[in-house]
């Protein structure tokens, strides 16, 4: 009786082990079958570059409904707008500054802030010790050269008479070093000590720092007159911008709700440091006085590319899962897949790009409508 339960015990124990080797030679087998598969797919993308992306079907009513655009990709020139921030600004070579050449006590102002002013009007009265020095001076210096002139010049001898005239002339240029008119100079009405500065140009007094009985320095800024039919607007371009404006490009200048000519005069060759940029200064008419110094501006310059590229509207890119840029192609007729490219220069509202073949069908405008219907339709609009 035990031989015989000894038997079937191994019996049984060759059984197992003979099931057991069947299903670990097929799970093996079915392992490298699946290895097998995943090398497959692997060099069918190494092959390819990457995976490939999903393709979506729209109907032409989808596409009309969406707004979507296709535009046949070409190389050519494009003239676009680049836009700058920029601010109004007195036109420099247009405008003076009003200061004594002296210390001096302020008198009386003729004029006040905003007003416009002729050549030759009268600004602010002052008084200074040294004009009155060199007044007095003057008084005495006129009055020998006066009586020498009567004298003749062969009575009082060569010498005398052209002393007499360098102290007189002297002493009047002193006082018209101190910013005096000749009329003023000569006008003997006048108190010791005070005089009148007036305006050098017509123009508005855009600032009038100071009050009546302060004393001033010599160099003190009591106003600043500017011709206003004339200004700057000084533009801010990045400094990465690679841009050829030569004197005399034009460009549209909006100050409010109103767009003015505008021509570039003079362009910056240093960086600003804290903003990063460069100023291009233009020269903008303003005959109305509608515009004034302070307000800001956008300036749009009118560029052209110097040679045929290849370029898409802003909207028409779009982010890959990986951080690229794409556009949306049509392959076929209303089958639409994904392509990454690769941008250039920035152009205004489009994007100079690289990658896609001349005559690709690429979607200008819809082309996030696209990439929403690809999401619905349950696939991954980037390929993963």
């Amino acid at each position: 009786m035990n031989s015989l339960k000894t038997l079937i015990i191994i019996s049984l124990l060759i059984t197992f082990s003979t099931d057991g080797f069947a299903q670990n030679e097929h799970d093996h087998e079915e392992s490298v079958k699946n290895h097998q598969a995943q090398n497959d797919s692997d060099e069918a993308v190494e092959e390819n570059g990457h995976e490939e992306s999903a393709e979506i079907t729209l109907t032409k009513d989808q596409q009309k409904l969406a707004g979507i655009q296709i535009e046949v990709l070409k190389k050519r020139n494009l003239n676009y707008k680049l836009y700058a921030p920029g601010e109004l600004q007195t036109n420099g070579y247009k405008s003076y500054l009003v200061s004594p050449r002296t210390n001096s006590v302020v008198m009386k102002r003729h004029k006040a802030l905003g007003d416009h002013v002729k050549q030759g009007d009268d600004l602010v009265t002052l008084f200074s010790e040294s004009v009155a020095e060199a007044q007095a001076t003057l008084k005495i210096a006129s009055a020998e050269w006066q009586r020498v002139q009567q004298l003749g010049r062969k009575v009082v001898g060569d010498s005398r008479y052209i002393t007499t005239k360098n102290d007189y002339e002297l002493a009047k240029a002193r006082l018209m070093a101190f910013g005096l008119s000749e009329d003023f100079i000569n006008d003997n009405s006048s108190f010791l000590g005070e005089y009148t500065l007036n305006a050098e140009i017509d123009g508005a007094i855009l600032s009038d720092d100071f009050q009546q009985g302060q004393r001033v320095e010599a160099g003190h800024a009591l106003m600043l007159l500017s011709d206003e039919s004339q200004l700057w607007v000084e533009a801010r371009v990045q400094a990465s911008k690679q841009l050829d404006l030569p004197v005399g490009t034009l460009a549209q200048v909006k100050v409010g709700n109103q767009f003015y000519t505008a021509k570039v005069s003079q362009e910056a060759h240093t960086i600003d440091e804290k903003t990063r940029t460069r100023v291009i200064r233009l020269l903008i008419d303003n005959p109305e006085d509608t515009i004034h110094p302070g307000q800001f501006a956008d300036v749009y310059f009118n560029v052209s590319t110097d040679q045929a590229v290849t370029f898409v509207p802003e909207n028409a890119l779009m982010r890959t899962a990986d951080g690229d840029w794409a556009v949306f192609v049509e392959t076929e007729d209303n089958q639409f897949i994904e392509q990454e490219v690769e941008l250039g220069r920035v152009l205004g509202d489009f994007h100079e790009i690289f990658g896609l073949e001349i005559g690709t069908k690429v979607v200008t405008q819809g082309a996030f409508f696209v990439a929403s219907e690809i999401a619905k339709g349950g696939f991954d609009p980037h390929g993963h």
